[in-house]
């Protein structure tokens, strides 16, 4: 996909829950060694959301945290294009810029983005008649790259945004969720885990805007 140029790029998350998995090696880039765990942040239905979260040495070593623990952090939803035969071939995770343990804290899961759409939004209908629009942000970072967002909206604010055409700037505020599937492949079948924001309600770009100064 090209990089897409918006008035506006916004991507922040802040996430409240706890960690499910020990923090292992993950990738080094420029020099830099990052680890990936495992985070657990439950919705108000009681069911939870288990995320995979990427932070630097750096930060963990400021903050060392281990399965059990619970933790707050702030950073970016950031995608990744997967070119191995195998696997989901966008691969989302959060980025921590910030991790702390915060043992007293209460869950949390909200994310503000603001892009630009970068595909025609997909728009359907429930078995029970519920609309519900699957549309892909491209949201601009520095160094010319994007990340790529899968974003699910429901009920009226689908029908507003199924009405997008390509290249429209959106922003908007949700909450990062997973999904398990079942995936059918030659060999057989196998379950996978899908990330999207889940969105709650549409944003005034001016609004994040006001956040950036």
């Amino acid at each position: 996909m090209d990089n897409i140029t918006s008035p506006i790029h916004f991507n922040r998350a802040k996430l409240c829950g706890q960690v499910l998995t020990e923090p292992v090696p993950s990738h080094v880039n420029h020099g830099e060694s990052f680890f990936r765990f495992f985070l657990s942040v439950p919705r108000l239905s009681g069911q939870c959301d288990e995320l995979p979260v990427i932070v630097s040495r750096q930060r963990l070593e400021q903050a060392p945290v281990r399965a059990g623990d619970t933790v707050s952090l702030a950073g970016q939803l950031r995608s990744f294009n997967n070119k191995s035969a195998s696997g989901p071939r966008l691969v989302l995770s959060v980025f921590a810029r910030q991790l702390v343990l915060c043992p007293e804290s209460s869950p949390l899961n909200v994310i503000r983005l603001c892009g630009t759409v970068c595909k025609t939004p997909t728009f359907r209908r429930t078995p029970l008649g519920r609309e519900i629009c699957d549309v892909i942000l491209a949201v601009n970072r520095r160094y010319e790259r994007a990340d790529y967002l899968p974003c699910i909206a429901w009920g009226a604010i689908a029908e507003k945004t199924a009405a997008l055409p390509v290249g429209s700037p959106l922003a908007l505020e949700g909450r990062i969720q997973s999904r398990s599937y079942t995936k059918v492949l030659a060999e057989g079948s196998c379950q996978r885990t899908a990330y999207e924001v889940s969105v709650m309600h549409p944003l005034d770009p001016e609004e994040l805007t006001i956040e950036l100064l």
